[in-house]
């Protein structure tokens, strides 16, 4: 019997595009800030609508660079789902503010709105909600609830990008908004991040913390004679080289879409009717939300099915995963004891939840493949 090679779960797709323009970068500037960050950054201005993007050197550091930005600091409170990746609590410990976990609800596998107004304490700042598979989160009643209350709204769309609520992209709901461009995102630069900003003038600080608390931005747009230090800081400026990464796959960015849509069409089409009989569920299909097709999972009927799933797949050299151990349960979480409370959702999910493959390179056969394996792990 022949050995299957391996399928992994994620996979950039670069190809002469990536190699031309990364070679024009190394020819020119490749530091932060260069020509290749600024056209980059028009291009997801245009697409999110929104004032002004900042590329960053990864998503974590975007969501750093939100809360200081928006003046989230010591003392106050964010709350954040604990169904997602650390990066969502540890921006708002960078910040100096107090992570405050809630539970999802079971639709998008966004922040639960009601669970979120029972953990609102006097020194809630803000609401970080995280768009999760690229599928937009409840924000009309978070957008209300923070309007209303006075909060910030900083959208994790790390899988977000090319997905919308009512025909508006994610990350440009709230104040801000912060994307991944890490190798297991749709568009990748191998690590890499934006931060879109609705209010100019929280974009100006946000200018200036990037670039290690000076106003070198602007010297290099020629509307200063030079650059001095002028507030607190750090550096999260993408190096130039990464940009041109970005350039291009910007470039094949509907043809990556269109590859990761037939998939996930596959999958729904192929295994709705085993998913049926077996009591497991596939991704919702909720009005309004247009999804960018991050991730394609399954939802087991109980843990003991998401470890048989696992198993089966895994030793057939298919690269599924589960998502994620809920920060309330993980020990750096627990020490922090912001996640009291009940969190039945979030724990149902993380023990069910099995993620397939799907990237822009699998073929016909590759899916064909996924498809058999997880049609016979529950037999």
């Amino acid at each position: 019997m022949t050995e299957e090679r391996p399928l992994a779960l994620s996979r950039p797709w670069f190809d002469e595009r990536e190699a031309e323009r990364v070679r024009a970068a190394l020819g020119g500037k490749t530091g932060g800030d260069g020509p290749f960050c600024r056209r980059v950054e028009r291009r997801l201005e245009a697409q999110l609508g929104s004032p002004r993007v900042l590329l960053t050197t990864s998503c974590t550091h975007a969501l750093e660079l939100a809360l200081m930005a928006l003046g989230v600091g010591p003392g106050q409170e964010v709350i954040v789902p604990s169904f997602t990746f650390v990066s969502t609590a540890n921006a708002v410990l960078r910040a100096g503010a107090r992570p405050v976990l809630a539970d999802i609800e079971d639709r998008s596998l966004g922040l639960d709105p009601a669970d979120v107004e029972r953990r609102i304490t006097p020194r809630t700042a803000a609401l970080l909600p995280v768009h999760y598979a690229g599928v937009a989160c409840e924000m009309t009643p978070l957008l209300e609830l923070a309007q209303r209350r006075g909060f910030k709204v900083v959208e994790d769309a790390a899988q977000g990008l090319g997905a919308s609520l009512d025909g508006q992209a994610l990350g440009s709901l709230g104040d801000a908004g912060a994307f991944s461009f890490h190798e297991t995102k749709n568009l990748t630069c191998g690590e890499g991040g934006a931060l879109a900003l609705r209010d100019p003038a929280v974009a100006a600080r946000a200018e200036i913390v990037r670039e290690k608390g000076t106003n070198r931005s602007a010297f290099l747009r020629g509307e200063v004679d030079k650059y001095t230090w002028i507030a607190e800081g750090s550096s999260y400026v993408l190096s130039d080289v990464l940009a041109a990464i970005l350039d291009a796959q910007l470039d094949k960015q509907a043809e990556i879409a269109a590859r990761r849509r037939r998939i996930a069409t596959r999958y729904r089409e192929e295994l709705g009717p085993w998913a049926s009989a077996h009591g497991v569920r596939l991704p919702a299909q909720l009005p309004g939300r247009s999804v960018n097709d991050h991730i394609f999972y399954l939802l087991l009927p109980d843990a003991a099915a998401q470890v048989a799933c696992l198993t089966a797949l895994r030793a057939r050299g298919v690269g599924a995963a589960f998502h994620y151990v809920p920060l309330h349960s993980s020990p750096f979480g627990a020490s922090l004891g912001t996640g009291r409370g009940d969190f039945r959702v979030t724990e149902r999910i993380a023990s069910t939840l099995v993620r397939l493959p799907l990237h822009a390179l699998l073929d016909d056969g590759d899916v064909a493949r996924v498809v058999d394996g997880v049609r016979n792990s529950l037999e």
